[in-house]
């Protein structure tokens, strides 16, 4: 299990924000990809929320230098058997089963699975997690919720996903529980509808300026 924590923040330390990812239209997804990574945001989650989320993460996986494609919104053991079949290298979950952390100890590739109460995080933890997605992160409490997470349950690290934006990013970056956000701001629809790939690059590199 330590392997695969280890696994798991190489990826996430890449960058202080991860894209969350809702791709329509799966021509879109490796231009998409690119730009996000000319703007030094490798890592990219793209949610299982259509039908075109298969195609895109093998897309990314397999056409865009320096990506690190991931699957998010992954919710029983066949999607998680699907997205390492597509070329997933991360795995990320809202909450977690029983069934997701079977599939999961027998899977190479690293779930980060999601948590928003002190017994949640306590359960994962005796699986052997040192490293979970709060979400949703705003709804749940935020930043101020978070911090007060960081003595009792020392020892996690989180990645908060759910409301998080430019303006309160770096609240959540400026705790010592927190290893990096997740969020969408970076690949508004908009942009990616017009194909605008410039503007989200600039946007990633914006992105990547938070601190840690």
């Amino acid at each position: 299990m330590q392997e695969k924590t280890e696994k798991l923040l190489a990826v996430l330390r890449l960058q202080p924000v991860v894209p969350v990812l809702v791709v329509d239209d799966p021509q879109t997804a490796v231009p998409l990809a690119r730009a996000l990574v000319a703007g030094g945001l490798k890592a990219i989650e793209i949610t299982l929320r259509t039908p075109a989320a298969l195609e895109a993460i093998g897309a990314v996986a397999r056409e865009v230098d320096g990506a690190v494609a991931g699957a998010g919104t992954v919710l029983n053991a066949q999607q998680y058997q699907q997205v390492v079949e597509a070329g997933a290298r991360f795995v990320v979950s809202p909450g977690t089963t029983q069934e997701l952390l079977d599939v999961a100890r027998r899977s190479p590739v690293p779930l980060l699975p999601g948590a928003a109460t002190p017994s949640e995080v306590m359960a994962l933890r005796e699986e052997g997690y040192e490293v979970l997605k709060f979400f949703p992160a705003e709804q749940a409490g935020g930043a101020a919720y978070l911090k007060s997470l960081a003595s009792p349950l020392s020892g996690t690290l989180f990645c908060p996903t759910g409301g998080v934006s430019p303006s309160n990013a770096e609240d959540y970056l400026s705790l010592p529980n927190v290893v990096c956000v997740g969020g969408s701001w970076v690949a508004p629809k908009d942009l990616v509808a017009n194909r605008d790939w410039d503007a989200i690059t600039n946007l990633a590199a914006e992105a990547m300026k938070l601190a840690r």
